[in-house]
């Protein structure tokens, strides 16, 4: 696998790995995340224009899609129930969302990120087992919940 930057031209197949990573959360009992047309096509355009989303390929095949931003989140500035490992600048994995075409997308994209910027945080929803479990095998450590900005909490992780 490999990482390349999105452009525009990738929006289709960019949303489908969304739709397809929706309907996989809903068949695993998360029926709360990603509701109401999020993530929005105008969204994932934006991400793609502030050089935030990155596509992960097989055999030069788009198979996910996620952003990764360096820099503050406004979300990760109050966290309770726990505290970040860390005050360092770190990077942030946003909307990870595999089309199911490859086997061990997160793994490649976390470890990727983690490559690129070895101060990760990451939120999920408590709904989202799937995930909690990949972040906790590859090392990342629950440190306490968020709340994203329409102020539903995420449980929040950090590697380092």
């Amino acid at each position: 696998m490999e990482v390349r930057k999105s452009n525009p031209e990738d929006i289709n197949q960019i949303m489908n790995c969304i739709d397809t990573a929706r309907q996989l959360m809903r068949e695993s009992g998360n029926s709360i995340q990603w509701t109401n047309g999020y993530p929005s096509k105008e969204l994932m355009l934006d991400s793609i224009k502030n050089v935030f989303n990155f596509l992960i390929l097989e055999n030069d095949d788009i198979v996910a899609t996620f952003d990764f931003i360096i820099g503050d989140d406004p979300n990760y500035a109050i966290i309770e129930n726990g505290t970040w490992l860390n005050d360092e600048k770190y990077g942030v994995i946003h909307r990870l969302a595999s089309n199911g075409k490859a086997k061990g997308v997160a793994r490649f994209c976390f470890e990727w990120c983690f490559s690129q910027f070895p101060n990760i945080r990451i939120d999920t929803h408590e709904s989202n087992i799937a995930m909690q479990k990949v972040l906790e095998k590859l090392g990342y450590e629950k440190c306490g919940i968020i709340y994203i900005a329409d102020g539903t909490p995420r449980l929040a992780f950090q590697k380092i």
